[in-house]
C-alpha cells in the first residue's frame, strides 16, 4: 500500500434548483468529529482523483466495478490540489469549509444554480453524455414537464408560458459541450430536490451501489451522492464514501464523516439510526437510484 499522509482540505456538496432549494451553508448542523485517538489518515494528497487520493481502511478493498460505468466514472472524478477551499459561482468562499476532505474539479458555471439536486443531475447527465447515450439525458420540471436532452440537441427549446411548458424548434442543432451546459442550465432552473426525488426509485440500504443518492425532496431539501464503495472480504462489511453540493451553488465536495474520525471520510453502512452528514440529517429510508 502506498505511504499515507496527513493533509486537510476544505470542501462541500450542494445543488438544488430555483423552486426546491437546500438549505443554506450558514444552518449547516452537526459539524463536530468525535474524538477517536491519533487516527490514520485515509486521504493521500498526491492523488489526482476519488480512486488515487481517498485510501481504503486497512482490511478493506474497493468493490469491483464494470468498465464504463457510472459507478467507475465517478471513482475516477477529477479532484483539485489538496487543501483547495470549496468556492461558490461567484468564486467567493463557502462559509464552511470543515465539511469536506477534497473538492471535485469540474467547473459549476458562474450563476446561481448548481445546487444539491444539481450536482446529482449534473453528474449523472455528463457521463451519460460522454457516453453518447443521449436518449437517457432527461429530467422532469417541478411542474411535471418532462426536459428530454435529444430534443434540445434538435434545436428544440423550452418556452414558459405561466406554469406550462412547450418546446418550440428556434436554433440550429448541437450536441456542442457548450449547448449540452446551457441545457443543464434550464434543468437546473426548473427541476430540483423535490421534482428530482420522485424521478428516482427507493432502493435498500443493504442494495447500495455507487451513483445512489441519499434524497429528501423539499424546500428545503438535501442530496448527497455516493461516489465509491469499499468492502471488507471477510466480513462483507462495506463502506461508502459521499459528495455534495449546496446553496448557493458551490463546487462539488467530497464529505467528511462527522461521526467516525477515525473512518472519515469513508461511512459505514451498518451505521445506527439515521445518516447525519457534516450539514444534513438523512432518514435511513430515502436512499434512491436513477432509473
Amino acid at each position: 500500500m502506498r505511504n499515507r499522509y496527513r493533509f486537510s482540505v476544505f470542501l462541500l456538496l450542494g445543488m438544488l434548483p430555483i423552486f426546491s432549494n437546500c438549505s443554506s451553508d450558514s444552518n449547516s448542523q452537526g459539524n463536530t468529529m468525535d474524538e477517536d485517538s491519533d487516527p490514520i489518515p485515509l486521504v493521500f494528497p498526491e492523488g489526482s482523483n476519488i480512486s488515487t487520493a481517498i485510501i481504503v481502511p486497512e482490511g478493506y478493498e474497493r468493490s469491483k466495478v464494470t468498465s464504463n460505468s457510472f459507478a467507475e466514472y465517478l471513482r475516477k472524478l477529477p479532484l483539485k490540489p489538496a487543501g483547495s477551499p470549496v468556492l461558490r459561482h461567484n468564486g467567493e468562499l463557502k462559509d464552511n469549509q470543515n465539511a469536506h476532505v477534497a473538492v471535485v474539479d469540474l467547473p459549476i458555471g458562474k450563476k446561481n444554480l448548481h445546487q444539491c439536486a444539481d450536482a446529482a443531475m449534473r453528474l449523472r447527465a455528463e457521463y451519460l453524455w460522454k457516453r453518447g447515450l443521449y436518449s437517457q439525458i432527461h429530467f422532469n420540471f417541478t411542474s411535471g414537464f418532462r426536459a428530454d436532452y435529444s430534443k434540445w440537441k434538435e434545436g428544440y427549446r423550452i418556452v414558459l408560458n405561466g406554469n406550462d411548458a412547450t418546446w418550440v424548434k428556434n436554433t440550429t442543432a448541437s450536441n456542442s459541450y457548450d449547448s449540452f451546459w446551457k441545457y443543464l442550465e434550464t434543468v437546473f432552473s426548473y427541476a430540483g430536490s423535490l421534482s428530482l426525488s420522485k424521478e428516482l426509485k427507493a432502493v435498500g440500504l443493504d442494495e447500495m451501489e455507487i451513483g445512489d443518492v441519499f434524497i429528501r425532496g423539499g424546500t428545503p431539501g438535501h442530496v448527497v451522492m455516493v461516489v465509491d464503495m469499499a468492502v471488507q472480504p471477510q466480513s462483507g462489511q462495506k463502506l461508502f464514501l459521499l459528495a455534495q453540493s449546496f446553496m448557493p451553488a458551490q463546487e462539488i465536495e467530497i464529505l467528511k464523516n462527522p461521526n467516525s474520525n477515525s473512518l472519515s471520510p469513508w461511512y459505514s453502512l451498518d451505521f445506527k439510526g439515521d445518516l447525519q452528514t457534516p450539514e444534513w440529517l438523512f432518514y435511513r429510508n430515502e436512499l434512491k437510484r436513477f432509473n
